[in-house]
């Protein structure tokens, strides 16, 4: 018997997509919702793990549910095809979670490296809420719940998908064999691991507002790239320029293709010769932003132009969601009902038991 090929994926829903998203996951989400490899895929708008940071500021997340949808099925993810649902709508997942703290020291969450650097990273040391902390067991139960085999993450994410399969090895050992194992599945193109910001720095946020968003207009897009950071050590045409970590070529490694060079940049059959002109010196970073901005404009008008068509029908966005969630809950409940089999605390549906306590307190009698 073939095992059912399960995909769970999502994103936390604190603003609106951006380009980064895009290369990193939806561009792929799609490909892999299209290949009809798949029997079922879960996308989950991760609300709930959003509030565990943003525990004061509930209307920002609230807010940007929408947002997040309109950015999905802008890419092209479409409902008939991929179950899109709220975290939060989903309270089996929270039921889950504390079943699995059971089975993961606290020294073995200090460890995992993504909670490590996000501990550093907002500076929370010992304040650091417990829901926080424990957003890899939450992790566990978002993915175990759908029996994923698939989950499509960045590298940054694979400490979460290690803890995962901890957490299935272990129930699965002490309870016998119920949950499923996932599998990571990293990105293929090396150039969408980590798209950096427009001003260079490592990570695109909006903190820093350094985004190109999914839903930006064309003279936003124009605007963020004609200041785009470069290599400061090109400041003059003929000086000659370095290609690696600089964000224009970085977008272009991306975004780029050959029919591009034909249409907008014909003296250049590929991006290959035009990183041999920049290195070379003799080519202005003018000239080489102007055809990025051309490629993006591109790839992002008609998923801008399909985000304001969804945009038209609001209500009809939202009970999308509800139907997805409502799907979604049968899946994660059916899991949950097995767990509780595994456990032994599914007492009113074990007949055996009841049959059995009965013998035993006749034979007092």
């Amino acid at each position: 018997m073939s095992m059912t090929k399960i995909i769970l994926t999502g994103d936390r829903p604190t603003g609106r997509l951006h380009v980064g998203h895009y290369v990193g996951s939806l561009k792929r989400r799609v490909e892999l919702q299209n290949s009809g490899d798949f029997d079922e895929i879960y996308i989950m708008i991760a609300d709930a793990q959003a509030l565990t940071d943003n525990m004061d500021n509930p209307e920002k997340i609230r807010q940007n549910i929408i947002e997040v949808a309109l950015d999905y099925l802008a890419c092209g993810l479409d409902p008939q095809k991929s179950v899109m649902f709220i975290q939060s709508q989903i309270p089996e997942l929270c039921e889950m979670s504390f079943y699995y703290m059971n089975l993961v020291t606290v020294a073995r969450l200090k460890r995992n490296p993504t909670v490590k650097t996000e501990i550093q990273m907002r500076n929370f040391e010992e304040r650091i809420p417990v829901g926080f902390f424990t957003y890899p067991i939450s992790q566990a139960a978002d993915i175990t719940a759908f029996k994923a085999t698939t989950v499509p993450v960045g590298e940054d994410q694979a400490p979460m998908i290690e803890q995962t399969r901890e957490i299935v090895h272990r129930f699965n050992y002490v309870y016998g064999e119920t949950l499923v194992e996932p599998n990571i599945l990293l990105p293929d193109n090396a150039a969408c691991m980590r798209l950096p910001g427009t001003d260079g720095k490592a990570k695109m946020s909006k903190s820093l507002g350094n985004c190109i968003y999914l839903s930006d207009t064309e003279e936003e897009i124009h605007k963020k790239i004609m200041s785009m950071y470069t290599d400061p050590t090109h400041l003059r045409v003929e000086d000659p320029g370095h290609v690696e970590g600089n964000p224009v070529f970085i977008y272009l490694d991306a975004f780029s293709t050959d029919e591009h060079f034909s249409k907008y940049l014909p003296e250049y059959k590929n991006l290959d010769e035009l990183k041999a002109h920049y290195t070379r010196g003799g080519l202005g970073d003018v000239k080489v932003k102007r055809f990025l901005n051309n490629v993006l404009q591109e790839v992002l008008r008609p998923i801008r132009e399909r985000r304001a068509e969804f945009a038209k029908d609001i209500p009809a966005v939202y009970k999308m969601l509800q139907e997805g969630s409502i799907i979604a809950r049968k899946k994660a409940s059916a899991t949950l009902e097995e767990m509780k089999q595994a456990m032994k605390i599914n007492y009113f549906d074990d007949k055996d038991l009841i049959e059995s306590q009965s013998q035993k307190f006749g034979q007092n009698n």
